[in-house]
């Protein structure tokens, strides 16, 4: 029979082979984490101040970047941390802070993807009811709706985990996810596998509805030059930030609940942190390339800025 303890804190295990180059790691990671912070902010300023952005597919991109913000705060300062020690610990209290954060990021990500591919099959299979079915309370009761769900869903995966009393104290891992945690207990855990299982179909359906949006768009855009002009700019972006996420996601899911201690440890690392690295700096990207009305915004927002501080540096 196994002794149960109260564990109060946890060690992380996932840098143990990155001792030697740590302080090359902490500065890589720190410009890439201020990139991505950088670029993000950057859309979400281009959204709220120029006034021709506020659409609903713009404003939803703004939420996504909201939420890259969110997600990436519950990993990267830590992360960033444990470069600079030498040991990797953190409170039991503060590892299960991580896991919601981190894993509540995931099913806002995916929902909000949901309402953004809504939000195209409307604009193209329904362009005359468009203003009227994606009107303003529309809008926001879709980004409240992309908020409050994960965080309710994950929030109690939390609370059943916090249940448990743990026997282990060492997380294989880059950070605290909520199903490592759940394997350091020495009970029964079929409460927790059966709720993760519920998680997983309920945003497989989402999956699926995504899926059934576009093949409509597709549809309707196949009838018409500009409508296929229209599915390069608009749809093909938000196509492409959900393949991307799907993969890193289901790579992340893969490794946490399958994977092998035998697996070498930079491979354990890059499956569990892919969602965390490729989405939070390529979308951005992807949006403020591919579509045009960002693209020119941006551009807009630093000529004036640049003119503004011709305009200052002449009247000293």
């Amino acid at each position: 029979m196994e002794n149960y303890t109260d564990v109060t804190v946890t060690y992380l295990n996932g840098l143990n082979e990155t001792r030697l180059q740590k302080n090359i790691y902490f500065v890589f990671t720190l410009i890439f984490y201020l990139l991505i912070i950088f670029l993000n902010l950057t859309l979400i300023a281009t959204v709220l101040l120029d006034k021709s952005l506020h659409e609903p597919m713009y404003i939803f991109i703004c939420n996504l970047s909201v939420n890259t913000l969110y997600g990436t705060a519950g990993f990267y300062p830590k992360l960033l941390a444990d470069f600079l020690s030498d040991t990797h610990v953190i409170s039991y209290t503060g590892c299960l802070i991580q896991a919601f954060v981190i894993y509540s990021y995931v099913p806002c990500e995916y929902t909000s993807l949901t309402v953004m591919a809504y939000d195209r099959y409307v604009a193209i299979c329904n362009p005359l009811e468009y203003h009227a079915i994606m009107n303003t309370m529309i809008t926001v009761k879709l980004i409240l709706i992309s908020w409050i769900l994960p965080l309710c869903e994950i929030m109690i995966g939390i609370v059943l985990t916090s249940r448990l009393s743990l026997c282990r104290f060492q997380i294989d891992r880059l950070y605290c996810d909520n199903w490592s945690i759940v394997k350091l207990s020495c009970m029964d855990t079929t409460l927790n596998n059966i709720y993760g299982y519920i998680l997983v179909i309920a945003h497989g359906s989402q999956a699926f509805f995504i899926i059934y949006s576009y093949i409509q768009i597709v549809r309707a855009c196949l009838k018409s030059i500009e409508g296929r002009i229209k599915f390069m700019q608009t749809c093909l972006p938000h196509l492409i930030t959900l393949i991307n996420f799907a993969i890193s996601t289901i790579f992340d899911v893969m490794h946490s609940r399958y994977g092998s201690r035998h697996t070498p440890q930079t491979l354990n690392n890059i499956m569990a942190m892919e969602f965390l690295v490729i989405p939070p700096l390529l979308n951005p990207l992807i949006y403020g390339l591919k579509l045009t009305q960002i693209r020119l915004s941006v551009k807009r927002l630093l000529y004036k800025r640049k003119v503004d501080s011709q305009n200052y540096l002449t009247s000293l």
